[in-house]
């Protein structure tokens, strides 16, 4: 049968193959025709387009060489000569090589495929190959003759190598690589919820515990400072100075106390007047002690004297030191005021305001009883004039007392009206022109005084007299009650049971003789004070004692000054004094 087709070997072959049909892309399919062999042409082996180009793929080579087939996608290199059985394509390819594909099915019709229907119909590539596996028998006559597209022409380099068919991969074989699942994000979403959740629960814990820790310290240092608060105030049950003495002491002396005494000089009538200025800040309490001046005083020599000889005669640091030695304070300085910085002070602070108890005359005045400078009554405006007239004045009978409590009224009211900023009370104080006793500064008083001021101004401050005995020793009352409890200290003032106090006057007309007693005295274990120097001159010498229990000190005191004991009387005697001593012409001291 011939149909013109050219079988590439330049000769007619169609007495060689016949039409048996066509393949599924449309083109024709030849087998060889009946009792004809497939013959090479001109003896040579068929000629294979792709021959020529690479180097013959090992593999292929061996595939071909042990009876496998040929791999129609192997080329290059030299071919064993076909077996009798193989046939060629229309462009000289040997296509009778076993391929290692399975040979159809018995029934298999050329024309319908599978008759049978039960078998699937194979697949082809794209060079008409079945896309097959496995090894497969060589059937010579069922192979069809099925011509081929010209292959691309020869190049230098070798094409892309193609996957073999059975390792042919798909894109939807990667789609759980490529398109995550449905519920990918679902499920991540539920990690991302139940992570912040979880994260939430915990730092709500954290945070809880941080509330009850801060809410517990806060409780206990508010435990703590109301504690602390009523302890240092002795206001706690068992503490107070009422019901224990030791815990009360205990609780005034771990308050903090400013103190500074203030001495008014009158420049005019004479004599001192003494007040201890306390700004207590724990209890946010403001005092003025007064002081008086009968107040028994201890030197350091020994010697016993007042409280006004020691302002007059010892000088600001001595009596400072005597005082805290005597209550137990720490007094930090000493302002003197005299008279008349006193009425500067007052009218710089624009007059002051007192409830006074007495009329007070007119120093200046002829008629001092006509026309008083300062009337009594409740809430009297005084200028700087009649406030140094009020302080300083002491009436007829009066104790000492009255006029000490006048200057501490007068005092309390230069505090109301002065500044409350430290600034501007230390300007008013520079404004007076004062020479201060060091330690103290203008601006250390001028902090202080507008510290007192504001306590002053809020009905903190008030005045307390200490009590002083008529022997200058302090009672029971002030150790117990304003040493303690206002000035935190402990009383030190001369015992009864201690060294015989004399007080000495000198009558003798010869001043040394006063240094002279005082040695002899202290070397014999009296305590000596300073009585003065008399007017006049004295014939006999005099040793007087008050108590009967002090006669047999004052027959002491006449034999160690040399005089004789019939000079011992009993009598009155000078004030802190146990006995006291007149010297006359008639005293020798000892050579």
């Amino acid at each position: 049968m011939n149909d013109g087709y050219d079988t590439g070997y330049g000769g007619d072959g169609g007495d060689q193959y016949e039409l048996v049909g066509y393949d599924e892309y449309g083109r024709p399919v030849y087998r060889p025709a009946q009792g004809q062999a497939p013959a090479q042409p001109g003896g040579q082996q068929a000629y294979d387009p792709y021959a020529q180009q690479g180097q013959h793929d090992q593999q292929g080579q061996q595939y071909g060489q042990q009876g496998y087939g040929y791999d129609p996608y192997t080329t290059g290199g030299q071919q064993p000569a076909p077996q009798p059985y193989e046939t060629y394509d229309g462009y000289g390819s040997q296509t009778g090589y076993d391929t290692g594909r399975q040979p159809p099915a018995p029934g298999y019709d050329a024309y319908d495929g599978y008759a049978s229907g039960t078998q699937p119909q194979p697949s082809y590539d794209p060079y008409g190959q079945a896309a097959t596996s496995g090894r497969q028998p060589r059937v010579a006559e069922q192979t069809a003759y099925i011509p081929q597209q010209a292959g691309p022409p020869a190049e230098t380099e070798a094409p892309e190598e193609t996957p073999e068919p059975d390792r042919e991969y798909r894109t939807e074989q990667f789609a759980f690589v490529e398109e995550p699942a449905d519920d990918s994000e679902d499920v991540i979403d539920w990690m991302k919820f139940t992570e912040n959740r979880t994260e939430r629960r915990e730092e709500a814990r954290r945070r809880a515990r941080a509330r009850v820790v801060a809410l517990v310290v806060v409780l206990a240092l508010v435990v703590v400072g109301g504690v602390g608060y009523l302890w240092s105030a002795g206001k706690l049950p068992g503490l107070s100075s009422s019901d224990d003495k030791t815990g009360g002491t205990t609780a005034a002396g771990a308050q903090k106390r400013d103190v500074i005494a203030v001495h008014l000089h009158d420049t005019t009538g004479g004599g001192t007047s003494t007040a201890l200025l306390v700004d207590n800040t724990t209890t946010k309490q403001g005092t003025a002690v007064l002081v008086p001046n009968s107040l028994s005083l201890t030197g350091d020599d020994g010697s016993t004297t007042t409280l006004a000889k020691s302002v007059d005669d010892d000088g600001p640091d001595a009596t400072r030191t005597a005082l805290d030695s005597a209550l137990g304070t720490d007094i930090e300085g000493t302002w003197r005021l005299d008279t008349p910085y006193l009425q500067i002070l007052v009218d710089l602070v624009g007059n002051i305001e007192v409830d006074t108890d007495t009329d007070v005359p007119d120093p200046a005045a002829k008629d001092k009883g006509a026309n008083p400078l300062v009337r009594e009554g409740e809430g009297q405006t005084l200028s700087g004039k009649m406030a140094v007239a009020y302080a300083t004045h002491r009436g007829s009978g009066e104790e000492a007392d009255a006029q000490l409590r006048r200057f501490g009224q007068v005092m309390q009211g230069v505090l109301r009206k002065l500044s409350s900023d430290p600034a501007a009370a230390t300007t008013t104080v520079q404004t007076l022109g004062l020479i201060l006793d060091p330690p103290l500064t203008e601006k250390d008083l001028g902090s202080f005084l507008a510290g007192l001021s504001d306590l002053a101004k809020g009905g903190d401050f008030e005045t307390a007299l200490l009590p002083v005995q008529d022997d200058g020793r302090l009672s029971a009352e002030a150790g117990d009650g304003i040493v303690k409890e206002v000035l935190g200290g402990t009383a030190k003032s001369p015992d009864k049971d201690a060294a015989v106090s004399v007080s000495v006057r000198n009558a003798t007309g010869v001043e040394d003789r006063t240094g002279k007693a005082r040695v002899v005295l202290l070397n014999g274990g009296f305590t000596f004070l300073e009585g003065g120097t008399g007017s006049g001159t004295e014939a006999t010498s005099k040793v007087v004692y008050a108590e009967a229990a002090d006669k047999e000190n004052a027959v002491q005191v006449a034999k160690t000054l040399g005089l004789p004991t019939g000079s011992v009387t009993q009598g009155g005697v000078s004030a802190n004094a146990r006995v006291s001593v007149v010297l006359g012409q008639d005293y020798e001291p000892a050579s």
